[in-house]
């Protein structure tokens, strides 16, 4: 028989035991802080019907998506979570409750070049809050305190929020009488913190045709910096003169004024005004995150407030805001900057359980005991030597072993042994139970990513 050989496709991160535990453990607190926010679960198909998938696609979009027939119906790999969210909302509207308040952590594809850090498969961790006809700007507000919240859960504490309204970009540009070209200055504008100020400046008049006046606007515009309450001051030089950038002035000092009622300490946010996101998509406030030891990553976390959320399935006005983070991109650079707390235990179960008699059964009731408070136990029953068992338990990485010979169960203790610093006592087997679960819970005790 001709042997297949083994081997993961380009682009799909395939973890080891240890990494995936890691993993697992920081996509738990995203799902821990999201529901504590008032956040459902939810878990949308991740193949759909490709019309119902494209139905906005184009451009580079189309080129990525994964896209087959299977018999005569024309299916489709999902490349993000917001369009299956547009069809669900479109399709269950008269059975939600709105606002409707939903997060769904699950991979997504896109057969794009796979890159150091770029992947084919990946998952993302998205939160979006849908309104029916309308939704109340303090929503826009609370999304950089969960923002905020679930970084500092991880462990991060060097990031900063970056915030800007769209409408405040567009009616600016509006006043320059070059709205028609915003989503070219936005990309030249985008390179600012790469190129500088003065580059920039050059790019916009050399290739965009812009006249010196408008470029000398712009540059001064975008140089804007200063704390938040700064850059919201010299924003009102500005107002007045029109009234889609008066209309995102004024929901930008909302959003400011309320972050710190929401909890967000002023160093952890700043009103960027190069910040644009998707220009055909977000209308309101917008969002970027970045990690300030790490700025080539670029943002870890973006998003925005969008007007129609499910324009091309439904006639109903469904706005909403929401972000993303990009989970496994974030991973793969945690544990690229070796930011991964290795501290925090890994293995499959807290204590392995070894029986050192023929009878298994005071083995059996102890390991169903620990499982009875919480304690994950697992019993090893193979017939190795001891050496070999012990190996075992290293390989797996447990904190814990507990031994059952015949003098442990005629005197009723269990002898346990931590494998980190090699000490070993004898516990009353009624006790051992909840002596492991504090023991435990101690070593839990941490972030998953330590700075």
């Amino acid at each position: 028989m001709e042997r297949v050989k083994a081997r993961t496709l380009s682009g799909f991160m395939e973890l080891l035991p240890r990494q995936q535990a890691q993993f697992e453990r920081v996509k738990g607190i995203l799902e821990e802080t999201y529901a504590r926010y008032g956040f459902t679960p939810l878990d949308t198909p991740a193949i759909e019907a490709s019309e119902v998938l494209l139905a906005k696609a184009g451009g580079e979009t189309e080129k990525q998506i994964y896209r087959f027939t299977k018999g005569d119906s024309d299916l489709s790999l999902r490349f993000d979570l917001t369009v299956p969210l547009a069809k669900y909302v479109a399709l269950h509207h008269n059975e939600l409750a709105f606002p409707f308040r939903r997060y769904q952590i699950g991979k997504v594809y896109r057969g794009e070049r796979a890159q150091r850090g770029r992947f084919r498969e990946f998952y993302q961790a998205d939160i979006d809050v849908i309104g029916d006809g309308s939704l109340d700007i303090i929503n826009e507000a609370e999304i950089p305190a969960i923002i905020y919240q679930t970084f500092t859960a991880l462990g991060l504490n060097r990031f900063r929020i970056r915030v800007n309204n769209r409408k405040i970009l567009n009616g600016f540009y509006d006043m320059l009488h070059w709205s028609h070209r915003a989503p070219d200055i936005m990309r030249v504008v985008d390179k600012l913190e790469k190129i500088g100020a003065e580059k920039v400046g050059l790019m916009l008049h050399d290739d965009l045709g812009l006249d010196q006046d408008a470029v000398g606007e712009i540059v001064r515009f975008i140089s804007i910096r200063g704390s938040n309450q700064e850059v919201l001051a010299a924003l009102e030089e500005y107002r007045g003169r029109n009234e889609t950038f008066d209309q995102g002035l004024e929901e930008l000092n909302t959003v400011v004024r309320y972050l710190g009622d929401f909890g967000v300490p002023q160093d952890h946010f700043a009103v960027d005004l190069t910040i644009a996101r998707g220009l055909d998509y977000y209308t309101g406030t917008v969002y970027e995150t970045m990690l300030l030891d790490h700025p080539e990553v670029g943002s870890v976390c973006s998003g925005g407030r969008y007007d129609n959320l499910a324009e091309y399935y439904t006639e109903k006005q469904l706005p909403g805001v929401g972000i993303s983070i990009g989970l496994t991109r974030l991973f793969y650079v945690l544990q690229e900057q070796g930011l991964l707390n290795e501290d925090l235990p890994t293995a499959p179960c807290d204590v392995l359980v070894l029986p050192m008699t023929e009878d298994l059964s005071p083995a059996i009731a102890f390991a169903t005991a620990c499982r009875g408070v919480g304690v994950k136990a697992q019993l090893y029953t193979e017939p190795k030597k001891f050496k070999a068992k012990m190996n075992y338990a290293d390989r797996i990485g447990v904190p814990y072993v507990a031994f059952l010979g015949e003098d442990e169960v005629a005197n009723g203790v269990v002898s346990l042994k931590d494998m980190v610093s090699g000490e070993q006592e004898k516990v009353a087997l009624e006790a051992a139970p909840e002596w492991l679960r504090e023991k435990v819970a101690a070593r839990n005790k941490g972030t998953p990513i330590r700075e």
